[in-house]
């Protein structure tokens, strides 16, 4: 089979392994910075030169699913050619076998007797899509740790590997890793069916979760807004047998987008918890300089273009009171794009990627918090504002939004229009005496809704009322 793979990010990196047994014609992307380069010693060619090649198919690695796939359309590239990564049990169909025995399975430490011997009436097995430390990944680290400590025996398992297995092991709780989940169905990987209770962790183990032992209960922990189902196949997602199923969801937009497939599914609530790090703020004096921040990597659907737009309509007097951290991953089309159109604005600052501890330490001196994505179900970055105190200005299509009340513990604005985010800017620029206040009551919100303490009660009675039923 002749390939072309669409994309050379992150879940090329993540995905890449599936195909070393296959013919790639050519790596297709739109950076013109990676065109006519190689990586892993395949040429990179723009899309529309790369389709000239006589391939058999396009298999898209990226999330920006539906517009890339459109991009491919435009190009002549027949829609039946075109596959996504949630795609390759189907593509690979006829040598899935043989593919996935050649992926054996990592344990961390060395222990799969240990796990097998675990009493299986208390072994809970946490399944991530990574051990990076992004937001989902952490959230599940939290769970593993609490009901660790709660005396249900804990395994976590990964698709694929990265520094949270460190914490994980260093906290006693066993890790396997197994890439195979990737594109495996639960009823092909044994080892999980030793299990009383699993935890899945994102939607991205819908193909896992289409053929599985509905005599094991599963906890479905939704993070996703709608924009990760692009390049769902609704053939498989809705073969997922409810049976035995509980699906909770972090805020009301993921539960919106799985309804979209599942109609009249009940989805619980479960918001993760933030470990509190801080209790005090320290005043901020009304005659400064207030300090705006966000933070997230630079791509288009964390709408830091709607900031830079809003910044550039400030006037002057306004803008020179503000400095606007924008904190995070700036190494890609769209971040350079954006440091091309804001190299004018001396008020804004790019950090660039940086370490947890940096960004509480950020936090910490910042005033507020923007949050302007155009897509985003519970970003954990306005959890851990609202922790330190700092009130948060977010887009109206984030969950974060449910949770706060306009002008009294927080700011919200009309997704992707850069007036009304000028608008709550320079309000919080004229009463920056009032900022203080608002940052408290944005605490209590943290207070209720996300700290570990209020985590942990929640967590513990979802599972403790799963695990009675069996």
């Amino acid at each position: 089979m002749k390939l072309l793979l669409f994309g050379t990010g992150d879940y090329y990196n993540r995905y890449k392994k599936w195909f070393v047994h296959q013919e790639i014609l050519a790596l297709l992307d739109n950076s013109k910075q990676k065109q006519y380069t190689r990586i892993d010693e395949i040429r990179v060619l723009p899309p529309e030169e790369g389709v000239k090649l006589p391939y058999d198919v396009v298999v898209i690695l990226s999330f920006y699913a539906k517009a890339m796939k459109q991009q491919l359309i435009n190009l002549k590239v027949a829609q039946n050619n075109i596959y996504h990564f949630f795609d390759l049990r189907r593509l690979f169909a006829q040598e899935l076998t043989e593919i996935i025995r050649l992926y054996p399975r990592q344990y961390f430490p060395s222990i799969q007797d240990g796990i097998e011997d675990m009493k299986i009436s208390s072994k809970i097995l946490l399944m991530s899509q990574d051990l990076t430390l992004g937001g989902p990944a952490i959230a599940l680290f939290h769970t593993a740790i609490i009901l660790r400590k709660n005396g249900y025996n804990v395994v976590f398992a990964s698709m694929i590997d990265g520094p949270l297995r460190e914490k994980l092991t260093e906290s006693g709780i066993p890790v396997v890793v197994d890439v195979c989940l990737q594109i495996a169905v639960m009823r092909e990987i044994d080892w999980v069916n030793t299990f009383s209770f699993i935890v899945c962790n994102t939607m991205n183990f819908h193909v896992f979760l289409s053929e599985r032992d509905t005599k094991i209960p599963i906890l479905w922990w939704l993070h996703d807004a709608a924009f990760f189902y692009e390049g769902v196949n609704k053939e498989i997602i809705t073969k997922i047998c409810l049976e035995n199923l509980n699906v909770v969801s972090v805020g009301p937009i993921p539960q919106m987008a799985i309804n979209k497939f599942f109609p009249d599914l009940l989805c619980g609530e479960l918001l993760y918890g933030v470990t509190n790090i801080t209790d005090n703020k320290a005043p901020m004096d009304s005659k400064s300089i207030v300090q705006f921040i966000t933070i997230g990597f630079l791509e288009e659907i964390k709408g830091q273009d709607i900031l830079l737009a809003a910044i550039k309509r400030l006037s002057d007097s306004v803008r020179k009171q503000c400095r606007f951290y924008i904190v995070g991953h700036k190494e890609t089309l769209f971040g350079e794009q954006l440091q091309k159109d804001s190299e004018d604005i001396e008020e804004i600052v790019f950090t660039g990627s940086v370490d947890r501890r940096t960004i509480h330490e950020l936090l910490d001196t910042s005033n507020v918090l923007i949050c302007p994505s155009k897509q985003d179900s519970m970003p954990t970055v306005t959890a851990e504002a609202m922790m330190h105190a700092v009130p948060c200005i977010v887009s109206d299509v984030i969950g974060t939004a449910a949770y706060i009340h306009d002008g009294v513990d927080g700011f919200i604005f009309q997704n992707e229009i850069e007036t009304a985010l000028a608008e709550k800017i320079q309000w919080c620029v004229e009463n920056k005496s009032v900022l203080k206040e608002i940052g408290k009551k944005a605490r209590d919100i943290y207070e209720q809704f996300f700290s570990m303490e209020v985590f942990e009660r929640k967590l513990l009675k979802l599972v403790e009322s799963i695990v009675a039923k069996e």
